[in-house]
């Protein structure tokens, strides 16, 4: 028969997903292992804890390879989130249908059991999304609020190597009433009352109940937002490890120097305001990115009650690495810094006290560019295409002219979307003009807006009305209000009134560390920019995976006659559908197997659990007393209102009091699942078509044909 042809041939394809996958594994979960990835041409090595960093690093050569590989990228370009789940479950699953093929179940009966009992299970979890007003409302009133400080002295958390040292620092009596504590000392400039030009470091006031960046004698009471509620002081500032209740930040300014103070005002929780809370429960472990996240939600509520812009932008935040600091300086800083040369730093000096004229340029600042589009002439024979123009006269030329029009019309500072001319590079710092490339988009549409420059693809457009003003351009300065010059590259701020971009700072003294951190922190950026979006959340710690389970579980003891009836309705084919019927619980339990083994994973990955054994255990447990309850998904919401849900006595939060919630993002989580499962079927129909060859197509049509036209360019070179 056929199908027997077919199983006693090797699926190459599910089995390269499957070992490739292995690798994965410790990437699972809030406390996951991180990989060393070592180039041997350099010897350089980079942490990296994600799947798509993983993938980048590998070199996949075979046609599943570069199908996983498409199939993460799509999930990061779309999500930037759930590819560790992604990546864990196509190996799963891959393992399932080898079991199912050992066992000479029909591949088509595989695709069609499998598919509906995703689509399925996608169904039944939407009873345990919870709108995100619920969730705020919730986490707001039981935060959690451990006894931690005891000290009147410096508390310093030691922490792993993935977690940054957290500096708390306290100079007076915490119970003592009106008490304030230094935190920084940095430069400020006047603005309006909402451009902010000060440093948020999250460090600073770590799960202090309400962080106020106020200047020396500053009296002013605190306005909770949203609340009406207006407090003045407060016996006690209060700490969680967990949460931090981010009250409406009150800032003010002064000419000359400010003395930033931490004043801890106690509040009741449910009258706080904001979106930290929300951050925290997606964090999923991730405390210092948290910090960030929080300091940037402050400000953008902050400037949302006076501009009525949206609450939480995504487009106005950028990142700037700087490697050789502590992790503790990392901070949140209004306006754009980005690095550049010594000799760019030195120009800086030349802009004190001078009105700054800035330009934006959307391409590259070279001769040869051409924008998208450009047709060139139809009668011109090229001779060469890049030649060295700055050694001849032809180059010469160019340079000056480009540089004429940048003195024309007084232009000291221009932002490039793209690649800078190192020759022009160097004339403009001659003449004291300032010039940063490979700038994004985002970036120079916020200058625009408040600037009124605009954009141009060419500096032979340049007229007056496109060029800006109103710009400061200074060293960056860190929380502690001292300039950093890192050698060769120096940090910059570019600040002007009213600017809504904001800059997470991100450092490390730790190279190999700097790409983790980054990623680390736009995951959970872009979590909570999906959760506003989606409107919803998930119940996490493993509560939608344990309701797939035991709806699972309900689907494949189903009757036998019921199945054959639905079966029957559903392929209009009786032979068809007795196929799958007969298979339909093997099949199921396959499916279900993936979910089991990830909640395994992770549990053995958080300490929750001595093995996979155990943790199985602990799951059969719980989906036992869920059948028995009645109704699985209020069982299970019950577990995790309570904070018992796949806990275990010996893991790491089990010390920690009743409230410590953790959520997922709805569509991220989905999308994982579905592109999981459409990637083994779309591999395991492929290895099918190569062992039984093109006669064999008629047992294996089914709705996955779709996914072979979206596929097609790979699945030829799979094919062949």
């Amino acid at each position: 028969m056929a199908f027997r042809d077919v199983n006693a041939r090797r699926h190459i394809g599910l089995q390269q997903l499957s070992s490739v996958a292995l690798a994965g594994r410790t990437l699972l979960g809030p406390m996951k292992s991180c990989k060393f990835i070592v180039d041997e041409s350099t010897n350089q090595s980079t942490l990296i804890g994600s799947a798509v960093r993983l993938i980048e690093s590998l070199d996949l050569t075979s046609a599943a390879g570069q199908l996983l590989n498409e199939t993460i990228q799509a999930q990061n370009k779309e999500f930037k989130t759930g590819l560790s789940t992604l990546f864990f479950l196509i190996g799963a699953w891959s393992n399932a249908v080898l079991e199912c093929l050992q066992q000479n179940i029909p591949v088509s009966a595989i695709v069609s059991v499998m598919s509906e009992g995703l689509n399925s299970c996608c169904e039944r979890v939407q009873c345990l999304q919870i709108p995100i007003h619920d969730v705020n409302k919730e986490l707001c009133c039981s935060s959690v609020r451990p006894n931690t400080f005891k000290s009147k002295t410096c508390q310093l958390g030691h922490d792993s190597l993935l977690n940054p040292q957290v500096f708390l620092y306290f100079h007076k009596d915490i119970s003592a009433p009106e008490e304030v504590i230094p935190i920084s000392s940095c430069s400020y400039q006047e603005d309006d009352c909402n451009s902010n030009k000060w440093l948020v470091s999250p460090l600073a006031g770590f799960d202090s109940i309400d962080s106020l960046v106020k200047p020396v004698g500053d009296k002013s009471t605190s306005v909770i937002s949203g609340s009406g509620v207006t407090t003045s002081s407060c016996n006690k500032l209060t700490h969680s490890r967990y949460f931090s209740t981010l009250g409406k930040s009150h800032f003010s300014s002064q000419q000359g120097n400010f003395q930033g103070y931490l004043s801890g005002h106690s509040v009741d929780p449910c009258e706080c305001y904001g979106l930290g809370h929300l951050a925290m429960a997606l964090s999923h472990g991730n405390q210092a990115s948290v910090k960030l996240l929080q300091s940037i939600v402050v400000y953008q509520q902050e400037r949302a009650e006076c501009s009525g812009s949206s609450q939480f932008n995504i487009a106005e935040i950028v990142t700037c690495c700087l490697l050789g600091l502590p992790e503790s300086y990392s901070c949140v800083s209004p306006g754009f810094v980005t690095l550049v040369s010594s000799e760019q730093a030195a120009v800086i000096k030349h802009f004190k006290d001078k009105p700054i004229r800035i330009l934006l340029m959307d391409g590259d600042l070279t001769e040869q560019y051409r924008h998208l589009g450009f047709n060139r002439l139809c009668n011109v024979r090229t001779i060469l295409e890049h030649p060295s123009l700055w050694e001849g006269r032809a180059g010469d030329l160019w340079l000056s002219s480009m540089l004429d029009i940048l003195i024309n019309f007084e232009v000291n500072l221009v932002l490039v979307k793209g690649n800078v001319c190192k020759n022009l590079m160097e004339r403009c710092i001659a003449n004291s003009i300032l010039v940063i490339g490979f700038v994004t988009r985002n970036v120079l549409r916020a200058f625009g807006e408040v600037t009124s420059a605009q954009p141009v693809t060419y500096l032979t457009q340049l007229n007056a009305s496109c060029v800006g003003s109103g710009v400061q351009v200074e060293l960056w300065k860190a929380c502690d209000g001292r300039a950093m010059d890192l050698g060769e590259l120096v940090p910059v701020r570019i600040k002007v009134q009213g600017i809504p971009l904001l800059t997470a700072v991100l450092t490390t003294a730790v190279a190999s560390k700097m790409q983790l951190i980054e990623d680390q922190f736009w995951t959970l950026v872009y979590r909570l920019h999906h959760a506003l979006n989606d409107k919803n959340v998930f119940l996490g710690g493993g509560a939608v995976e344990l309701l797939c389970l035991s709806h699972i579980q309900m689907l494949a003891e189903q009757p036998l006659q019921l199945a054959n009836k639905n079966a029957v309705k559903e392929f209009h084919n009786p032979w068809l559908a007795a196929s799958v019927t007969e298979y339909k619980s093997v099949v199921l339990q396959a499916l279900a197997s993936g979910w089991k083994q990830y909640l395994s994973v992770v549990m053995c990955n958080t300490a929750k659990a001595a093995s996979e054994l155990e943790a199985c255990t602990t799951v059969d447990h719980h989906l036992k007393k869920a059948a028995d309850c009645g109704s699985p998904s209020a069982y299970i919401l019950k577990e995790f209102r309570r904070g018992g849900l796949l806990r275990g006595g010996s893991g790491p939060f089990a010390d920690q009091r009743e409230g410590l919630k953790v959520y997922d993002n709805v569509t991220a989580k989905t999308e994982a699942w579905r592109r999981a499962l459409d990637l083994v079927l779309l591999v395991l129909q492929t290895d099918a078509e190569i062992i039984t060859g093109p006669k064999r197509n008629q047992l294996l049509n089914s709705h996955m044909s779709s996914l072979r036209i979206m596929f097609s360019p790979l699945l030829f070179i799979y094919l062949n």
